[in-house]
């Protein structure tokens, strides 16, 4: 996979498909992989660049405090670098929060922008919830065993464990066959997390933007959509009934077909 040199770092990233370009942004701990079923369809329209953010995958891994601003203004240094343009900018999570902070700070860089999973500043519960996360994975020793046991079940909905226990099996197992960060890692990219706030930036966003959230989603839930949707001024929010955390795992057709609509009008 091919790596470029941006803001201080060497940045992992993958192509695939052609059309307009669009960036996708990982999630917590996760490398570029994490979307392979949303880039199998996205990829038959756009150029989908996946990129590895700081401290996760392939990419840099430097010691030093992580903030979801240095993550975007990384994000921003690899588009240019790689030669990407104007894009449409795509994240779950905590690549929500890194696509926030683009999307305000280099708004000549995003052409569209899709936050899934997002927040606008991290509040007593998510803290306590990503605080745990972070003190299974010292106990554990393992970013992977601790994405699997701590932060699954927050991702999908009880349903999903009883009804379909070998989906979840492969899910676990994919995460087993990626290259996970190593504790440290984790602790400085979670801690991004922690302290991310974008209340003072929502204003300067431009792009239209699409928030989705997961119905029974404990972690972010909808409980951060009116601040979003209020702070940015050209938004439209959809909330998918039978998800939690993760649409994009457990409705995979509903969330690919919802997000390419908006995606698609917003294209050309």
């Amino acid at each position: 996979m091919p790596t470029v040199q941006a803001n201080g770092i060497e940045i992992n990233y993958e192509v695939q498909g052609e059309g307009e370009p669009m960036v996708l942004i990982p999630y917590l701990a996760a490398d570029q992989a994490c979307y392979a079923f949303q880039v199998a369809e996205y990829a038959k329209h756009y150029t989908c660049y996946s990129v590895d953010l700081r401290g996760a995958g392939l990419s840099g891994k430097p010691e030093g405090e992580y903030t979801t601003e240095l993550l975007a203004d990384d994000v921003a240094a690899f588009m240019q670098a790689a030669g990407v343009g104007r894009a449409h900018v795509f994240g779950v999570s905590l690549g929500a929060s890194v696509g926030t902070w683009l999307a305000a700070k280099h708004p000549e860089q995003v052409k569209t922008l899709s936050l899934h999973s997002a927040w606008d500043k991290t509040d007593p519960f998510l803290r306590v919830i990503v605080q745990g996360w972070q003190i299974v994975a010292q106990a554990l020793d393992s970013v992977t065993e601790m994405v699997i046991a701590a932060i699954f079940p927050f991702c999908l909905t009880p349903e999903l464990y009883a009804a379909r226990p070998e989906y979840v099996d492969s899910l676990a197992e994919f995460v087993r066959s990626r290259p996970m960060p190593p504790v440290d890692a984790f602790m400085r990219q979670s801690g991004a997390v922690l302290a991310h706030d974008a209340t003072a930036i929502l204003g300067s966003i431009q792009a239209p933007t699409l928030i989705t959230y997961g119905r029974h989603d404990i972690v972010t839930s909808t409980r951060f959509a009116a601040p979003l949707t209020e702070g940015i001024a050209n938004t439209e929010l959809i909330v998918f009934e039978d998800c939690a955390h993760a649409a994009i795992y457990e409705n995979v057709e509903g969330f690919n077909q919802q997000t390419l609509d908006f995606l698609q009008r917003h294209s050309g």
